[in-house]
C-alpha cells in the first residue's frame, strides 16, 4: 500500500473499492481515510452485486471502542474481510483463536501467553541477529537487494523454530500464507480467488495434519504445536481439526505483517536519514523508532468484527448481526489522537498505536514481532550508512496487508570491511 501524506488528491472512490484488492495496491486508500474520518467516521459500505453491506470504521477512538467491546462486537463470525459472503456462518468459529470471544478466547490464549512471556521471547535474539545479518549481508559490497522479497523469509525462521516445524518446508509456507491474503495479487494468485485460497488452504492444513500425526502421541513437547496439543477446552483437548486451524492461525498472524514492518523500516530510512542519525547515535530513541516504524507501517490494515445488538458508533447505528470493519491504517494516523500524524517522529509520545490491535484480541505475537524488529533496526543502525532505492516499489494486492512485493535497494555500509565482520561472527 503507497503511504501517501497531505495535501491529498481528489480521490473518487466507489464502494466495490473498499473490498477491492488492486485498490490498495495501486489506489490511495489514506487519502480516503482522511476523507472518511473527516466526513463519514462509522461509514455503511455497500458494494453491491449480491455482497453484504458492512460498516467502515475509520477513527481512533471508535476503532479503538470496537476491539475492546467483544460483548458488543464479536469476533466469532470471523475477523477478515474475505471473498466469501459477509452474512454466511464462519466455520472456524469458537474453534480458532481469532474467532473466538473470552472466555473461550483465554481457555486457547494463555497457555500461549506463557510460551510468549518476554522472557521466553527474549531467548531468540541472538537467532534473530543472525537472521538478520544474512538479510543484510549480501547487500553490504553494493549490491542490489529486494529487501521485500528478503523480508519475507525474517519471521518464519523464528516462528518455524518457535513452532518446531522442518526448515525445508518453510519457504513454501511462507509463499501459501502470503497467497491467503493476496489471492488475487497476479504474482499469488493460482486461478480464481476463491480457488487460490482454498488451494493454499487446502495445503498448509494437510501440511499441519502430517506434521501432528508425526508426533508422539503420549509426549505432545514443549513448542507452540506442543502446547496447542496439551492444552484444555471445556469439552477437552483439541481435536485435530482444532489443532490445524489454531496451528494456521499462528502461523499466518507471524508471517503476513512482520515482513512489512520491517521492509517500510528500511525504506524509512532512506526518506528519513536524520531520524535514524539520531536513533545510531542515542540508543534509547530505539524503542520509539520501533513504535513509529509500526504506526507508519500498519501492516494489518483492518479486522472485523459482526454487532451482537443495536449499538450506536460515530454517529451512526449499527444493527444486530451486520458486520463492522475497524482500519487501524487509518486510526493510526487520525488527527484526533495524534498530533501531526503524517509526520515520522520516532520521539513521538505518547504513541498510542494500533498496529497490534487493542483488547482481548491483541496480537499474541507482538512481544516477538517488537524484538525482530528491534535487532533489525540494531543491525541496521550499526551496518548500514545510507538506503538508496534502487527500482521501482510494488504493492501487494490486498484488503488486509498494507504489504510490499518488490523494494529494491542499495545499503551504503558504515564499515569498509562491514562483509568481513558480518560473516566472522
Amino acid at each position: 500500500m503507497r503511504i501517501s501524506c497531505p495535501p491529498f488528491d481528489p480521490v473518487h472512490c466507489d464502494d466495490p473499492d473498499l473490498l477491492d484488492s488492486a485498490f490498495y495496491a495501486h489506489g490511495d486508500p489514506h487519502a480516503l481515510w482522511a476523507r472518511l474520518r473527516a466526513e463519514n467516521p462509522v461509514y455503511r459500505c455497500d458494494p453491491g452485486d449480491g455482497r453484504e453491506p458492512f460498516w467502515v470504521v475509520t477513527r481512533h477512538q471508535d476503532v479503538s471502542r470496537v476491539l475492546r467491546d467483544y460483548e458488543t462486537f464479536s469476533s466469532r463470525r470471523g475477523t477478515m474481510l474475505c471473498i466469501v459472503d459477509l452474512s454466511m456462518p464462519d466455520i472456524a468459529s469458537d474453534d480458532m483463536m481469532p474467532d473466538t470471544d473470552p472466555p473461550r478466547h483465554r481457555q486457547l490464549r494463555e497457555p500461549l501467553n506463557r510460551a510468549l512471556t518476554p522472557r521466553a521471547v527474549s531467548e531468540q535474539k541472538e537467532p534473530i541477529r543472525e537472521i538478520v545479518r544474512s538479510v543484510l549481508r549480501p547487500a553490504l559490497d553494493g549490491r542490489t537487494i529486494d529487501i521485500a522479497q528478503e523480508a519475507l523469509m525474517f519471521p518464519m525462521a523464528f516462528t518455524g523454530t518457535l513452532m518446531g516445524l522442518p526448515q525445508e518446508h518453510w519457504p513454501r509456507m511462507a509463499e501459501l500464507t502470503t497467497r491467503t491474503i493476496a489471492y488475487d495479487d497476479p504474482d499469488y494468485s493460482t486461478g480464481s480467488p476463491t480457488s487460490t485460497v482454498r488451494q493454499a488452504h487446502h495445503e498448509l492444513f494437510e501440511f499441519f495434519r502430517e506434521e501432528i500425526s508425526r508426533r508422539v502421541p503420549t509426549d505432545p513437547g514443549t513448542d507452540l504445536i506442543g502446547i496447542l496439543r496439551s492444552m484444555e477446552l471445556d469439552e477437552g483437548p483439541l481435536s485435530e481439526r482444532q489443532l490445524i486451524l489454531n496451528c494456521y492461525a499462528l502461523l499466518l498472524g507471524a508471517n503476513v505483517t512482520t515482513p512489512h514492518a520491517l521492509s517500510t523500516m528500511v525504506a524509512l530510512m532512506g526518506e528519513h536519514p536524520e531520524q535514524f542519525r539520531m536513533a545510531r547515535e542515542d540508543p534509547g530513541l530505539r524503542a520509539g523508532c520501533v513504535r513509529e516504524v509500526l504506526r507508519w507501517s500498519s501492516p494489518a490494515s483492518h479486522f472485523m468484527r459482526y454487532a451482537t445488538r443495536d449499538v450506536d458508533l460515530g454517529g451512526g447505528t449499527i444493527r444486530t448481526d451486520e458486520p463492522v470493519s475497524v482500519w487501524l491504517g487509518s486510526a493510526n494516523r487520525d488527527e484526533r489522537a495524534f498530533d501531526d500524524p503524517y509526520r515520522f517522529d520516532i520521539t513521538r509520545h505518547p504513541n498510542r498505536h494500533l498496529a497490534f490491535g487493542i483488547g482481548p484480541h491483541y496480537c499474541i505475537g507482538a512481544g516477538l514481532a517488537q524484538l525482530g524488529l528491534r535487532v533489525f533496526l540494531d543491525e541496521l543502525l550499526d551496518l548500514v550508512a545510507e538506503v538508496e532505492p534502487a527500482g521501482e516499489v510494488a504493492h501487494l494486492a490486498s484488503n488486509f496487508v498494507a504489504g510490499y512485493k518488490s523494494m529494491p535497494v542499495r545499503l551504503v555500509p558504515r564499515h569498509r570491511n562491514a562483509p568481513t565482520v558480518v560473516g566472522s561472527e
